[in-house]
């Protein structure tokens, strides 16, 4: 991959990574509820996800939305009920005397599905898939996308969670972690506002 090619590509992933988005708010509640060590696999099933959703979608997976558009709908309306029911876990968690001493860490797997349910995570992988891959050898310049992005969103996510961690080690009562985890709650239902926005047009319209 050239200099021309690489460069757009890394800053693009980098925006990807860093900027506030359902798994950014999600890794954040996850440091402050159990701490960067714990979030661990988490963080490895987003970067991971991320990377095969790209491939996966690169090598045809639109073509398949294209030709059944009701499945992308669907998945789209679970996806989203789906990340407002997080939000309301994270919202309830960290209140003093309801804490939940069952309650667990995102594992590996349930991050790394979570990002076919993420509508951030699509617009990147669209994006890098149409727009930053040459076509002069795609599929190689497409596995390198994948790998860069691993490199790229593993300590940008790492950094949100290490956030979270610190913020919660901050906080000296339960009042204020439940007030953290609220906030982060109602960040995670504002990322979904061009979801709603979306509804709201298909409902007028």
């Amino acid at each position: 991959m050239n200099a021309s090619a690489f460069y757009p590509l890394l800053m693009f992933t980098f925006a990807y990574s860093i900027t506030p988005g359902p798994n950014n708010l999600l890794l954040a509640a996850s440091g402050a509820a159990f701490g960067y060590r714990r979030s661990l696999p988490h963080i490895l099933g987003v970067s991971v996800g991320a990377a095969l959703m790209l491939v996966v979608v690169g090598c045809g997976l639109c073509t398949v939305f294209d030709r059944v558009p009701h499945l992308h709908t669907a998945l789209k309306y679970f996806g989203a009920a789906y990340l407002v029911w997080l939000a309301w876990c994270i919202a309830r968690s960290g209140n003093a005397g309801k804490q939940r001493t069952a309650r667990q860490p995102l594992r590996f797997w349930q991050g790394l599905a979570l990002q076919w349910i993420n509508p951030k995570t699509w617009v990147m992988a669209v994006g890098i898939a149409a727009t930053y891959t040459p076509r002069d050898g795609y599929l190689l310049h497409l596995l390198l996308a994948g790998a860069l992005l691993v490199l790229v969103s593993f300590p940008s996510i790492s950094a949100w969670t290490l956030f979270g961690q610190c913020v919660a080690c901050r906080l000296r009562s339960p009042a204020a972690i439940h007030r953290f985890n609220r906030t982060m709650a109602g960040l995670l239902l504002v990322s979904l506002y061009p979801f709603a926005v979306e509804v709201w047009e298909c409902l007028c319209g």
